[in-house]
């Protein structure tokens, strides 16, 4: 369903008999399928129609990872083992969820700063690639593997000289907790040289939710750059390399859809000298929002339609505790809204402005500020666009004892 006036965004679900439907299924069915409201619902075909999108454009040497973070529901995670190429994990936790899957070890790489000795220990048994954001992590795997008899496999996670432009949240560039900066890498892998640690590469990422082309495309440019000079000081051979990722989805009003084309004509014409200065390397486009947040949503029930001084509040039952995203508080500077409207008055007619808001005890809890929606009563379903990442497990969820949302894939 394209934007209209009732509803000034692109919606990806399909729409029947004025309901919005989820893998084929009328939202009213789906909340009684999931036996309560609130919950996320994500939806199988939009996640394969990503994945073959992203195919289709990115040259066909580009290894697809998707950022466990981003959504770490294991049925979730058990199907994008058939869309791509490897996992991202951030924790032990999500190190479990992908070893419970198909997914073979050596796709498996784990990033994050300030990994304990517990976490290294369990990556190394399990074989997977750890980003070494340190070199108290490079000193402590060495010792690790030693332990356990085993060469762990590594890549060195570099804090580039260079920022992704216009992201909206900055992960490389400047002072940075995450990985190590740049111009202390050759000096760590001068020291890897003397370790008992099986090189791969590198995983260089400057940043994340960006729509706009030219970013990532200057980003990509910079970063087989600084690879080139990185592996000059290379214990072996760069057998992978990780390009971070970046590609945003528009949320609010006046932003316009990542020009994937462009940036996938552009890395094309990139490769061929990539091949041959890294003859042996996956390359790797690393990707979690991207994926998954257009294949969410997120379902609360209206409580009650209430009136306060002539401005009109739809109360949920849900709220911040299970969508702190959609809230603005987190990350947002000043509050925008999510694309919201009535799951099941779709294509009514638009009734006006209102609030919709939880119910927890602080103003913060607003999932809509004074949005146009259709006329909505007690018991209407409101859905929550753009959902599919960084929802439940980004939110606060014990926040005031309210009962959990619960999530399906549809």
């Amino acid at each position: 369903m394209r934007a209209t006036a009732q509803h000034p965004f692109d919606l990806s679900f399909a729409v029947a008999d004025n309901s919005l439907l989820v893998g084929g299924v009328p939202l009213a069915r789906l909340a009684e399928r999931a036996g309560q409201t609130p919950f996320y619902a994500y939806d199988r075909a939009l996640l394969d129609a990503r994945a073959a999108q992203l195919r289709a454009a990115l040259p066909a040497d580009i290894h697809l990872h998707y950022a466990v973070k981003a959504n770490p529901m294991p049925a979730l995670v058990q199907h994008m083992v058939g869309l791509v190429d490897g996992f991202d994990v951030a924790s032990a936790g999500e190190l479990k969820t992908v070893l419970d899957t198909t997914m073979p070890a050596e796709k498996i790489s784990f990033a994050g700063p300030g990994k304990t000795a517990k976490e290294l220990r369990q990556a190394a048994a399990a074989g997977i690639v750890v980003n070494l954001e340190s070199a108290r992590e490079m000193e402590a795997l060495a010792k690790i593997g030693a332990e356990l008899g085993l060469v762990p496999k590594v890549a060195v996670r570099v804090n580039p000289d260079f920022e992704l432009k216009s992201s909206g949240m900055k992960m490389g560039g400047g002072p940075k907790q995450f990985g190590v900066d740049a111009e202390q890498v050759p000096h760590l892998l001068a020291r890897m040289k003397a370790l008992n640690l099986a090189f791969y590469g590198f995983h260089i990422f400057s940043g994340s939710q960006n729509l706009r082309a030219e970013a990532i495309m200057e980003a990509q440019e910079k970063t087989f750059e600084l690879a080139r000079r990185l592996a000059l000081h290379a214990p072996g051979p760069v057998r992978l390399l990780n390009l971070g990722g970046g590609f945003g989805i528009p949320y609010f009003p006046g932003e316009q859809p990542l020009d994937l084309a462009r940036v996938g004509e552009h890395l094309a014409g990139l490769m061929p000298a990539a091949r041959s200065d890294f003859p042996d390397a996956e390359f790797v486009i690393e990707l979690g929002r991207y994926f998954v947040g257009e294949a969410g949503i997120y379902v609360a029930r209206v409580i009650e339609r209430k009136i306060s001084r002539g401005q009109v509040f739809l109360v949920v039952d849900g709220g911040l505790h299970h969508h702190l995203s959609a809230s603005g508080n987190f990350g947002q500077v000043i509050r925008k809204n999510y694309p919201a409207l009535v799951g099941n008055r779709v294509v009514a007619e638009i009734g006006g402005t209102a609030s919709v808001v939880g119910p927890l005890c602080t103003p913060l809890d607003i999932l809509a500020d004074k949005m146009e929606l259709a006329h909505a009563q007690e018991g209407d379903l409101i859905v929550v666009l753009q959902s599919g990442a960084y929802g439940l497990t980004a939110s606060p969820t014990a926040f005031l004892g309210h009962p959990g949302a619960v999530e399906i894939l549809v």
